[in-house]
């Protein structure tokens, strides 16, 4: 029996990769799970402190030790991966609107629109992100906001970039002047014809996006410009944990670090399957 001949679900189960996408779900469907629920599994007070149990090993009392100040591991990394993956989520989607409005009006206005907003776009894009945001997060008062800010404005440009090429390719398309013709505004045409074809890859965009944003939160917090040193945060924890390994309590920096790097891979390895979804060369090759 040929792979044609097989239903479309087995063919996908036999596929390569498809083990590795189940992997991945699973994975970020448990630590989601757990960073989410944490507050009601794990009440934690994010101040408090008890000194006759620091630096303690993991145990079956600790499943990741206790840090430098007798806090759990294991429960603060999760309530710190919470935090990432919410300032990850929301700065996408901020840098989601601001790229896709941009990329939206040098796409359907064309002409000196179009080539003033890309040199913005080329300008900001030369700057390295890293050394920008600690600039936006300097410029503005410390906290939750100013990371979300600094993230989102240095996010956007691969958005705008993604819908204006789309809809450049899109704007002389048969169907776009039909409508024209049939006396539709430009306004019209680019919310009702334009942008309805451009949605799958903006919110590929945004998906992607979050472990990029991620991780720029992490490096943030961690070179102390994110969230409040007492708060859980990844980049704060790995930033405390550093001082222990000296004493050979490597699980303080080395947990929080790999519960982000297994949240963030299974992410890029579930967006990664859904771009290849969506690219038509890809799909023929996969028989979809």
């Amino acid at each position: 029996m040929t792979d044609l001949a097989l239903p479309a679900r087995v063919r996908r189960l036999r596929r390569p990769g498809s083990a590795g996408t189940t992997v991945a779900v699973v994975v970020l469907a448990g630590v989601v799970a757990a960073a989410l629920l944490a507050p009601v599994l794990w009440p934690l007070d994010q101040s408090a402190v008890d000194l006759s149990r620091t630096r303690l090993a993991p145990s079956a009392d600790h499943l990741a030790g206790t840090d430098d100040l007798g806090r759990d591991v294991a429960v603060r990394s999760l309530y710190g991966l919470r935090v990432s993956l919410l300032v990850g989520a929301v700065a996408a989607l901020v840098a989601a609107v601001i790229g896709g409005l941009v990329g939206a009006l040098a796409g359907s206005v064309g002409g000196w629109v179009d080539r003033a907003l890309m040199r913005v776009v080329d300008t900001v894009a030369a700057l390295p992100h890293l050394l920008l945001g600690i600039f936006i997060v300097a410029m503005l008062r410390p906290g939750l906001g100013a990371v979300i800010a600094s993230i989102a404005l240095t996010h956007w440009l691969s958005t705008a970039r993604i819908v204006r090429s789309e809809l450049l390719s899109l704007r002389h398309r048969p169907f776009v002047d039909a409508a024209i013709s049939g006396g539709a505004s430009r306004a019209r045409v680019l919310t009702r014809h334009l942008l309805p074809h451009v949605l799958p890859r903006l919110a590929l965009a945004t998906t992607l996006m979050v472990p990029h944003a991620v991780w720029h939160e992490t490096a943030l917090s961690f070179l102390g410009l994110g969230l409040p040193p007492h708060l859980a945060s990844i980049g704060n924890m790995i930033n405390d944990g550093q001082r222990s390994l000296l004493t050979g309590a490597w699980w303080a920096s080395i947990v929080p670090g790999l519960l982000l790097v297994a949240a963030t891979l299974a992410l890029a390895v579930l967006t990664g399957r859904w771009r290849d979804r969506l690219d038509p060369r890809v799909r023929a090759e996969l028989h979809l």
